[in-house]
């Protein structure tokens, strides 16, 4: 079944925003579910998996990001994507 989820805003509160470790961490978590997941920060939507885009976004502490999910499983993706957030 193809779930969407609503848009999810967190602010960044980790000192590191998404550095590159944070980046990285997020990818991975991200690209262990199937459909499309999105990340959008400053205006800028990127795919979630892909661990450049998520860095080219420069979101850094305090930033503001929306989550988004469409596919099989698509609120557990943005709930992990949230773990990574929150453990920043």
């Amino acid at each position: 079944m193809i779930e969407h989820t609503l848009p999810v805003t967190l602010k960044l509160t980790g000192k590191a925003g998404l550095d590159p470790r944070v980046a990285a961490e997020f990818a991975m978590a991200a690209a262990q579910f199937d459909g499309d997941i999105t990340v959008m920060c400053h205006g800028r939507t990127v795919n979630a998996k892909s661990v450049a885009q998520v860095m080219a976004l420069g979101a850094t502490h305090n930033d503001l990001v929306e989550l988004h999910a469409d596919g099989e499983h698509a609120q557990q993706a943005v709930n992990a994507l949230i773990a990574v957030i929150q453990k920043g």
